[in-house]
């Protein structure tokens, strides 16, 4: 390639990577843009909430002095009359003259809570909204400052790949330029070689010495040339596996910025916002409820309404809003540099021992940043859940303001003091800021330490895979202890000589045929346990067992033994949950194949649950037979243990939380949030529709799940009785959802 092209190409490159960053730096101004008018939006509508409540103050206490002038002109002109007289005499009156004094005490009462409800309005729920006001404010800023400092690191990240990609291109186009001189030479060397062959007995003595002068010249410019180009060639090696680890590393560091960082400062700019709306609106329903009881249909609805306050929903909302602005970028791609095809980090023998030295530095780097970085997200996580503590303090009830005295005279209204002693107010907001400055310090190193761990490790995993499965033994005896152990062969019932199929990480169906076990004993010991002694813990299969029980179980079944055989419930239920989560997320193939990925998440467009369960139906019978059946033995299991869901908080779609990720993954090329809800929703159809869409013993021989599996502990289930597909849709329809993670 001529030089003028050779220029021409490098311009393209850097031409496309600043278009490139140029998109990323628009996109990070429009997501700040986006967060701005987010919070905009906010204020103006707090502040609309303000004005609303004051005039509406206003028109309750004008009221409260209508109904007070109404009462007062007749009580005054009852007093005059001889039966008020008699009534001081002896207290007694005639029936519908007491309705009359007790109408009349109504319409007082009635004026005493419509002037408690403006006070209420007046001094307390405004006061709330322009608190949530100065919160969001304050919120807004601070999170600000943290997205301006990722925006700052993301640039240098970026710059950083600039740098190294020209130093690449740079040494790399001097090698080529040394290797082109030293073939100059060569040529040049065997030109004058030729011409010493020539036969000399008529060259003078004086011009074969200049011959042989020339030739020495030319050998030791050739061997100048070539040590210049071995050393310029090394160079080039090492710029483009320095380019190399520089490009996964700015990947990793940008899609980890726009997976995660962006969702958790939207959290920081959501943070207690919803929950003092909440608490802002609940005490103007607790106010309407006890002044009127007759109006709890309309407010039944403004109620349903605050009860779906729910930061995680608003922003996934809010980010669905504006995709453009917080879609991930592409991946930076490999800019091959004239004809270098090589986009992988090269280990040759010349810098083999750089590159281990430098993974073994990143291994020990990380290992004591994971640890340091654990520490900073705990105490973040303890510290958030303080601020969330203080945001929601159930102060909205206002029912003692509606609280009367049997007098019949009138009674001043009385307000709630305990939320608005200006004491407790300065206390309460001072702690809640000293808390949160706390928390946005923490979360400030929680960020920075997890941006460092995701560029060492993309840098690290890089390395590991360019060295080889010798340098990863030795990678492997020095993991951390929380990780599980090398997965070994299964040897039971049949001995380890005669099964060569993993149990762990292998292939489901290549176990099945070589071990004979039509369901995996693991799969049916872990069933059997949590059916004897695990249907009603709560919050099985969604709480964390012990590591190092899972990893005792895992290990005794890898050997071919059955830890869980002895009837004995001294085992860890969210231990042994674990491992059999643990078991199919580490299949080589998961039990839903991922060529039906797409077929499967299409399903939800039927609305018709009995025809989307049909049609998973067709689906799955494609699948092989013994997959099928420990299919329909996992998902009757999962069916019955979502029956017992008032104890153990497992209904369905809980369920489906915890097993759509490792039974049904979600492709890399697909995006990962959007479909996981798909992936959660068909895996609950599968839970509640498991006899419909799975053939029964007649149409597939095999094993079947067994509610009562030993003893009559269970077997008395209110649930035991099962009815038609079409009530139990209707039932699953009325149940509502959570949103809670596991």
């Amino acid at each position: 390639m001529s030089t003028p092209s050779r220029f021409k190409k490098d311009k393209e490159i850097i031409a496309e990577y600043e278009s490139q960053v140029k998109e990323i730096r628009a996109q990070l101004v429009e997501q700040q843009k986006c967060l701005e008018q987010q919070t905009e939006m906010r204020v103006q509508l707090l502040q609309d909430l303000q004005d609303f409540f004051r005039k509406k103050s206003e028109i309750e206490m004008e009221y409260s002095r209508n109904l007070e002038k109404l009462a007062e002109r007749f009580m005054a002109k009852t007093r005059s009359t001889k039966d008020h007289q008699q009534y001081k005499k002896d207290q007694n009156l005639l029936s519908p003259v007491n309705c009359w004094y007790l109408l009349l005490n109504q319409v007082r009462r009635e004026s005493k809570d419509h002037a408690t409800l403006s006070e209420i309005y007046l001094n307390n729920v405004i006061m709330r909204f322009m608190q949530i006001s100065e919160d969001s404010t304050r919120m807004f800023k601070k999170s600000k400052e943290i997205s301006f400092q990722l925006h700052e690191d993301l640039m240098k990240v970026l710059n950083e790949l600039y740098t190294v990609m020209k130093t690449y291109h740079m040494y790399h186009a001097e090698s080529i330029s040394a290797e082109s001189k030293l073939k100059e030479a060569e040529k040049q060397e065997e030109k004058q070689i030729g011409r010493s062959g020539d036969p000399v007995f008529h060259i003078r003595l004086e011009e074969r010495h200049q011959r042989r002068s020339s030739v020495k010249k030319i050998e030791k410019m050739k061997e100048k040339r070539q040590a210049k180009y071995s050393e310029n060639k090394l160079k080039s090696i090492k710029a483009r596996n320095e380019y190399l680890l520089t490009l996964e590393a700015t990947n990793a560091s940008v899609f980890k910025y726009y997976i995660h960082d962006l969702s958790d400062l939207i959290d920081c700019c959501d943070l207690g916002y919803h929950a003092s709306l909440n608490r802002a609106l609940r005490t103007y329903l607790s106010a309407e409820y006890n002044l009127e009881t007759s109006r709890h249909e309309g407010l039944d609805i403004i109620e349903n309404a605050v009860d779906s306050l729910e930061p995680r929903s608003d922003k996934q909302r809010f980010m669905e809003m504006y995709p453009t602005a917080f879609c991930p970028p592409m991946k930076f791609e490999f800019q091959s540099h004239m004809g270098d095809e090589v986009c992988q980090v090269t280990a040759q023998q010349t810098v083999q021992a750089e590159l281990m030295l430098r993974y073994q530095q990143l291994q020990s780097r990380l290992a004591t940043l994971k640890i340091e970085n654990e520490e900073v997200k705990k105490t973040t996580e303890a510290t958030l859940q303080t601020i969330q503590d203080m945001v929601t303090i159930e102060d909205y009830d206002v029912s003692e303001c509606f609280q009367h005295s049997r007098s019949t005279e009138s009674v001043k209204s009385t307000v709630s003091e305990t939320y608005l002693s200006k004491p407790s107010i300065a206390k309460r907001r001072a702690n809640q800021q000293e808390t949160e400055q706390f928390y946005f310090m923490k979360f400030r190193e929680y960020l920075e330490g997890s941006n460092l761990i995701t560029k060492l490790q993309a840098k690290h995993d890089l390395l590991q895979r360019t060295l080889g499965e010798g340098h990863r033994a030795e990678y492997m005896t020095t993991r951390p202890p929380n990780l599980p152990p090398k997965p070994q062969k299964h040897r039971k019932p049949r001995p380890r000589s005669q099964c060569s199929a993993k149990l762990f990480n292998g292939d489901l169906e290549s176990f099945i045929k070589d071990s004979g076990q039509v369901i995996p004993l693991i799969v049916e010991s872990c069933i059997r346990f949590i059916n004897l002694y695990g249907l009603q813990h709560q919050g099985i299969f969604r709480v964390s067992g012990s590591q190092v029980e899972v990893n005792d179980i895992k290990n005794s079944f890898e050997r071919g033994e059955n830890p869980l055989a002895d009837d004995q419930s001294n085992h860890d239920i969210n231990s042994v949950a674990g491992v059999l989560k643990l078991y199919f997320r580490g299949l080589e193939n998961p039990v839903f194949p991922k060529e039906r990925f797409n077929d499967l998440i299409s399903c939800i467009r039927i609305d018709n649950l009995y025809e989307r369960a049909l049609h998973i139906r067709k689906l799955l019978l494609t699948l092989p037979r013994s997959v099928l059946i420990v299919m329909r033995y996992l998902f009757a299991f999962l069916n019955h243990l979502s029956q017992y869901s008032d104890e153990n908080m497992m209904d369905p779609y809980n369920l489906a939380i915890c097993f759509g990720p490792t039974l049904m993954p979600v492709p890399d090329i697909q995006d990962q949030v959007s479909c996981q809800a798909h992936v959660n929703e068909i895996i609950k159809t599968i839970i509640i529709h498991h006899e419909a869409i799975f053939p029964d013993v007649k149409e597939l021989d095999g094993p079947v799940y067994e509610k009562c599996m030993a003893g009559d502990d269970y077997c008395d289930s209110p649930y035991s009785e099962h009815g038609t597909l079409e009530e139990v849709d209707q039932d699953a329809s009325t149940e509502p959802h959570t949103s809670e993670d596991v």
